[in-house]
């Protein structure tokens, strides 16, 4: 599910198949065959999170699990998804809810006008990756929408991850990486897994198209039963490889010696990845092997995907991530501008990551000219601070410096404060950094914006606070 500017690359993920959309008489049946709960965990894996989605009928999702996305494009996103899909997604039980009997169904809709609706959610939780040496094991038991031939035109269900550093971003994609553990498109009786990394166009993943592979679902169709998707990322071998599998038969490969650097370094050295289940309608890929526009007026309304359970699980290595790493949006609510403010409790990123810092949680890294952050509904209450601090760090080579700044509602606006940094003894050796600031009172957006007159990374920063 690509997430980048249709009109940029309109073929995109065609993989060279062509195929002809027959007619058929009538709608298959939806089968209902979901376990009731989600499966022993497999020997040799531990249970990293999972969702069975056992909730009372017409109920939505677990909000503490999963984001309902609406519209047709993040805020400040490419429009239409940026595949050039013609759906709306809504958080209307109608198009996303519980069926009471296992399942999450994801339910596409035509409207009296014509007009499609949908469903898409993603993960609240953005940090699944492998442990240091071991494998990551990302899993779903899902049924495609049970229709095929001309009924199925523009049906595009898919089970996804997206690298963290997109969310809030929206513009870094392919470098941060995206693992399509299952899509498919027009009813076919096929997987297709893929990989997109790297720069856009070509690159190491041969975009817009990616690094893919496609097979039959193995006994019955993808459409008429359930069927298990799978993906690993196995940092246990060297070179690294990623795997699909579909009802454990492993059907494509990627290496990281076929990636190389620094594209591979781009997608896996982040604080990982969210995943993504939805159904699109129309779009690039379905409309590229159709070798026409979809959906047409013979595609049925209304038949859903139905997912049993997702589980994440890892085998091996170090330790992993337990707790969630931030959401963009966080919680909601102001920021008390004279609290101590994460610096990786961001709400929106450009070109920076984050990683696991020495003191404690994560930090906001790999920052260089250009770069910036920010945060929402910052409250400063009635009285101006006098100066701000920021907790710093710095393993900049020689001669290379820049500028830690504070602007207000834009990251284009004149800095109301700043201070400039050099290399302070390594990346994790931290100090705190003070630098005056103009009058701000009431709430307010503030960005943190990094400037350099070098290209190279300057400074990560843990956490800042205003003072009065």
């Amino acid at each position: 599910m690509n997430p980048e500017a249709s009109t940029r690359h309109p073929a995109r993920r065609l993989l060279g198949v062509a195929v002809v959309v027959t007619a058929v008489s009538a709608l298959l049946a939806v089968t209902l065959n979901a376990r009731a709960a989600l499966p022993p965990t497999p020997s040799g894996w531990s249970l990293v999170w999972s969702d069975d989605f056992t909730g009372a009928a017409n109920t939505l999702p677990s909000s503490s699990n999963w984001i309902i996305d609406t519209g047709t494009s993040y805020p400040g996103g490419p429009a239409n998804w940026g595949t050039g899909e013609i759906q709306t997604y809504t958080n209307s039980t109608t198009n996303v809810s519980h069926d009471g009997s296992g399942n999450l169904r994801i339910t596409p809709i035509r409207n009296s006008s014509g007009g499609w609706t949908s469903a898409r959610i993603e993960t609240t939780r953005t940090n699944f990756k492998p442990p240091s040496g071991g494998v990551l094991r990302i899993e779903g038991r899902i049924q495609m929408p049970n229709v095929t031939g001309a009924a199925a035109a523009g049906y595009w269900p898919a089970f996804w991850a997206l690298g963290a550093p997109y969310r809030g971003n929206y513009q870094n994609w392919p470098s941060i990486g995206e693992f399509d553990v299952m899509e498919n498109v027009n009813g076919i009786n096929s997987v297709w897994g893929v990989l997109h990394c790297g720069v856009n166009p070509g690159g190491p993943c041969n975009e817009t198209n990616g690094l893919g592979a496609s097979r039959a679902c193995p006994g019955s169709s993808c459409q008429s039963a359930f069927h298990t998707y799978r993906f690993e990322w196995d940092a246990s071998v060297s070179p690294q490889q990623l795997r699909w599998y579909v009802d454990g038969q492993h059907f494509h490969t990627v290496t990281q010696s076929q990636v190389g650097e620094p594209h591979w370094s781009n997608m896996t050295s982040h604080s990982g990845y969210f995943l993504l289940l939805n159904v699109a309608m129309g779009g690039a890929f379905p409309n590229g092997v159709a070798g026409s526009a979809t959906p047409t007026g013979s595609t049925v309304s209304g038949v859903p995907m139905l997912v049993d359970y997702v589980a994440v699980y890892t085998s091996g290595g170090g330790t992993t991530p337990t707790t969630p790493a931030v959401t963009t949006p966080p919680p909601g609510g102001s920021r008390d501008a004279y609290a101590r403010i994460e610096a990786e409790s961001f709400n929106a990123q450009n070109g920076v990551q984050t990683e696991t810092c020495s003191e404690g949680g994560l930090n906001v890294s790999h920052i260089a000219n250009g770069d910036w952050v920010r945060f929402d509904n910052v409250n400063f209450g009635s009285t101006r601070p006098l100066d701000f601090v920021a907790r710093v760090a710095s393993g900049a080579a020689g001669g290379v410096s820049g500028l830690v700044e504070v602007r207000l509602d834009s990251p284009t606006s004149a800095p109301i404060g700043s201070f400039a940094l050099a290399n302070t003894g390594g990346w994790q050796t931290w100090t705190s950094v003070p630098g005056n600031v103009s009058a701000v009172t009431g709430t307010r957006t503030v960005y943190l914006t990094f400037t350099s007159g070098q290209p190279a990374d300057f400074v990560n920063v843990n956490w800042f606070q205003f003072r009065r």
